[in-house]
């Protein structure tokens, strides 16, 4: 951030992450993925973190990939991350009874699972809207990468997740609602405009 901008900088709090928590990026980062991003760390350990970007929504629909789900409801795909940006990944409420293979972030939160299962369950008419979201590539970072950007203030971390707001995600509004979620303190990030400079 350009020290033009200290006089706004609001420093992180004392949360540290893990899986499951949120990251909710400072108000003036300029990367194009991670501008005014919300993203959900799926893992994090000493060797790396790995998480999604919860509130960018693409043009692009999971339908429009797999034979037999056109005549479904729309699923929409997001914006995961820039890593392995050309592979499908999902988050869901389902569980291991009944998708195998998937991984707990959270008591309500799964990651990953048998996506054939799941192309079943949509097919057999179950409603998947409000129970599962679909990302191209994730966020990844390399051992000590993500500490350092915490410490630089680029992100604060939540541990206070709402799974059901995190799948109705879809825009810069998540960002601006997270944000206030945590308190008067940080209001002041969610009224930053993206360029200060141009008011």
């Amino acid at each position: 951030m350009s020290n033009n901008y200290n006089i706004f900088s609001i420093k992180h709090n004392d949360i540290l992450p893990g899986k499951g928590s949120i990251l909710i990026a400072e108000p003036f980062m300029k990367d194009a993925y991670f501008q005014r991003a919300v993203v959900l760390l799926a893992e994090h350990t000493q060797e790396g973190s790995m998480g999604f970007i919860l509130n960018k929504k693409t043009d692009l629909y999971v339908n429009d990939f797999f034979p037999g789900l056109e005549d479904f409801p729309d699923l929409p795909i997001f914006l995961g991350g820039p890593v392995s940006s050309n592979r499908l990944f999902f988050i869901h409420t389902f569980g291991d009874d009944i998708l195998p293979g998937a991984i707990p972030l959270t008591d309500q939160l799964y990651f990953d699972g048998e996506f054939r299962i799941l192309q079943e369950y949509i097919k057999a008419g179950y409603p998947v809207m409000e129970h599962v979201k679909f990302f191209l590539g994730y966020a990844g970072w390399t051992e000590g990468q993500l500490k350092k950007e915490i410490e630089n203030n680029s992100w604060l971390v939540s541990q206070e997740m709402i799974t059901d707001k995190i799948l109705k995600a879809r825009d810069e509004t998540f960002w601006k609602q997270t944000l206030e979620h945590l308190g008067s303190k940080y209001k002041t990030w969610a009224k930053f405009p993206k360029n200060p400079e141009l008011n």
